[in-house]
């Protein structure tokens, strides 16, 4: 698998150079004095957001970032160079934590936002600086200090509006497809999205929101189980959810039983992702056992004030519906959103 959405990585930020002592010596200047010149600061450790990478492919190969060293001061008052920084690139949306403790120490949710992640360290002093009326030839100088050293875990979460989630072949793939210009591998076994699909869904007079294809969930997956709990972060920054059915698999005596075994693992996972909304969209009405359920679940639904449509993602029956129900559910997901913004500060 190609898509990488977690990493781990050393990083070194550079040594302080050490300060110089140093006297002046020339002709005709008698008691010159100390001369002797700072060190330079090492550099920095620093994540910047690509909105051109989308994996943690380059990282995967190499584990270890350093960055360059402060030169060491020198006589004749002349201060050391600063170390170079390291730059590391991550794509749009990467969390970075410190491995040892769980400290977060960059959230990067837009192209170009960086971040210091080790600090570079201090250059000395030289001896110029010791100099005081009673002490005009000071022989001492300081030693740079080293750079911060760090294990970090750098984590892709995807910036999508929209996350699409529900069982294994429920027909997710298939509806990014049928609503998006993404081109997701589609077939008729579990399994078949084994990464994330991103996809641009147009509604309305040139507006879109970005759509995240999650691989199928199963009944704990919370605990590792089928592919589903590697990529359940991703859901963490959708404003909306959609919950995929497939309508010709349900128990009309618990027709709410896969509604309810996917929601289970979501709020295992993470409770706060069961603050979202969620629509509710039973797909494959092209089949005969699908289409008689539907008035079921649409009733079911109607209980629980869960917006709900049917579908057919194959034929693109109902998908009019669909866009309609997903637009004004997406509008008020980011009314929702700005006013929480508000209410923080932000």
């Amino acid at each position: 698998m190609k898509f990488i959405d977690e990493v781990r990585i050393k990083v070194k930020a550079g040594d302080g150079g050490r300060g110089c002592v140093s006297f002046r010596r020339e002709k005709f200047v008698p008691r010159g004095g100390p001369n002797g010149g700072d060190g330079g600061d090492g550099g920095d450790v620093v994540v910047i957001a690509d909105a051109q990478v989308i994996t943690l492919l380059d990282l995967r190969y190499q584990k270890q970032y350093r960055a360059g060293r402060g030169e060491h001061g020198r006589g004749k008052d002349q201060h050391g160079k600063r170390g170079e920084d390291r730059v590391i690139v991550v794509p749009v949306g990467t969390l970075v934590r410190e491995a040892g403790t769980g400290e977060i120490l960059a959230d990067l949710k837009s192209a170009g936002q960086r971040a210091v992640v080790a600090k570079g360290g201090q250059g000395g002093r030289g001896n110029a600086r010791f100099a005081t009326s009673t002490n005009r030839s000071p022989r001492r100088a300081q030693p740079g200090l080293p750079g911060q050293e760090r294990d970090l875990e750098v984590e892709l979460r995807l910036l999508a509006d929209v996350g699409i989630i529900g069982l294994p072949n429920v027909g997710k793939s298939t509806l990014i497809a049928a609503i998006s210009a993404a081109r997701p591998k589609i077939a008729d076994y579990a399994f078949t999205t084994l990464v994330p699909n991103l996809g641009v869904a147009g509604y309305g007079e040139e507006k879109s929101c970005v759509v995240a294809d999650i691989p199928g969930l199963i009944e704990g997956a919370h605990r590792g189980e089928g592919l589903g709990d590697k990529f359940l972060r991703h859901v963490s920054r959708t404003s909306l959810l959609i919950h995929m059915l497939d309508a010709s698999k349900i128990a009309p005596e618990n027709p709410l039983a896969d509604w309810v075994a996917v929601n289970r693992e979501i709020e295992l996972y993470d409770p706060a992702l069961m603050e979202k909304p969620q629509i509710a969209v039973a797909n494959k009405i092209d089949l005969a056992e699908a289409r008689a359920h539907v008035p079921l679940l649409r009733e079911s639904f109607a209980r629980l004030s869960v917006p709900f449509c049917a579908i057919s993602a194959a034929t693109g029956e109902g998908l009019q519906e669909f866009r309609r129900l997903l637009a004004l559910e997406w509008e008020r997901a980011k009314a929702k959103k700005g006013e929480e913004r508000v209410a923080v500060g932000v």
